[in-house]
């Protein structure tokens, strides 16, 4: 996906997520928890403390 589409999903500008990803903003919990949802991953796997990308449950 683009980073404008994911933005739009967040319902942010694409430029404060390019800052997200680029390491220059914290993302705020609660678009975490949506990607985390949307990509159905863990938010360590997303946070990259963690290679395994399941959820533990």
């Amino acid at each position: 996906m683009s980073q404008f589409a994911i933005a739009q999903m967040l319902g942010i500008q694409q430029t404060v997520y390019s800052r997200y990803e680029r390491g220059f903003q914290n993302i705020p919990l609660e678009h975490l928890l949506t990607l985390a949802d949307f990509y159905v991953v863990s938010t360590d796997y997303i946070l990259g403390r963690t290679d395994n990308p399941k959820m533990n449950k």
